[in-house]
């Protein structure tokens, strides 16, 4: 699979953080169809910031559709194909985090699914990097601003 992220991995600038990075240690999904990676160690400043534990969890992975369709026949009158499928693709991080003091641990999670109907990646696969490009780049340029939305609930 192509989801081979550098370690360190350097993170996105958030206020309440200087320079974060990220060490990566290859870890097992649950599942065949993803990589999975721990978060062992932390660069930067990042104060009372966990690494990865089995209490406290701090991973990151990515799935692929167990079984990735193509496009059905068309209809050999109309040229129409109906019902085109999906290949539908997962990208989870999870940060264990507690909600209050004495509190047991809860797992926060950001998930991102992408879904790609059957036969765009080979017909029109510069829409697919596009689309990917703009998500993940207004998501790292937006990242402290969506860290203060989800903390203060202003938007």
């Amino acid at each position: 699979m192509a989801f081979a992220p550098a370690t360190p991995a350097t993170g996105a600038v958030v206020t309440g953080l200087t320079s974060p990075t990220y060490t990566l240690l290859s870890d097992t999904a649950p599942n065949i169809n993803g990589k999975q990676y721990a978060i062992s160690a932390l660069g930067g400043t990042q104060t009372s910031v966990d690494v990865n534990s089995v209490s406290k969890p701090f991973t990151t992975s990515f799935f692929r559709p167990p079984i990735l369709r193509t496009l059905p026949q068309a209809n050999p009158v109309t040229g129409v194909i109906k019902n085109v499928p999906l290949n539908v693709y997962k990208f989870i991080t999870r940060k264990g985090a507690a909600p209050a003091v004495n509190q047991s641990i809860m797992v926060p999670k950001i998930t991102t699914i992408i879904e790609v109907p059957a036969g765009v990646d080979t017909y029109e696969p510069e829409e697919i990097r596009a689309m990917i490009s703009c998500h993940f780049g207004i998501g790292w340029e937006q990242a402290s601003g969506i860290s203060v939305t989800v903390l203060t609930g202003v938007l």
